[in-house]
């Protein structure tokens, strides 16, 4: 629980499939140049398909959402790389809390039970993430817990016309 809140954060399972389908289409629609993913291409891919990404047979690849109650009103996933060259980086993805919810800590309490739960696994050495340039509290979040820049990817998304640079950035968790 978050404070006097009573925001709950907890990993999210293939029956919460549904919660999670709709809260990452609200974040495509509110803030498309902030994802890689389309709203199109997200409302295209069905459910069942979309739900793998809450299948718990991958032990290092999973989703974290803050519940207001019932309501699903935060997520940020996680994902281990799998070639065995790259199997010491991981990749935090979606990371989205919806507006009414934030400045109250709910984007921190998701992206350190990430941190927490992944220094827990031997090898994984470091955590990876881009953040759009138009996301200026998005880099400030990120830098406050310790992630640091390590490149500019021009032109990294192309949204209604206009070109969006991506920033890379990395924690050291080792």
């Amino acid at each position: 629980m978050i404070g006097a809140m009573g925001i709950e954060i907890r990993e999210l399972s293939v029956a919460d499939r549904e919660d999670l389908w709709r809260l990452r289409l609200e974040s495509l629609v509110s803030e498309p140049r902030a994802f890689g993913e389309s709203a199109e291409e997200h409302r295209e891919m069905p459910l069942e398909k979309f739900a793998k990404r809450l299948d718990r047979s991958s032990e290092h690849s999973f989703v974290l959402g803050a519940f207001d109650g019932s309501r699903l009103v935060g997520m940020a996933g996680f994902y281990r790389n799998r070639n065995l060259k790259e199997r010491h980086k991981g990749g935090i993805w979606g990371v989205f809390v919806q507006p009414a919810y934030r400045g109250k800590g709910l984007g921190r309490a998701l992206v350190s039970g990430i941190l927490d739960r992944v220094r827990q696994i031997p090898g994984l050495t470091q955590i990876q993430l881009c953040v759009a340039a138009t996301q200026k509290a998005a880099r400030t979040f990120y830098e406050k817990l310790g992630f640091r820049e390590f490149g500019v990817e021009p032109r990294s998304l192309l949204v209604d016309g206009e070109y969006i640079d991506e920033t890379h950035m990395i924690l050291i968790v080792e």
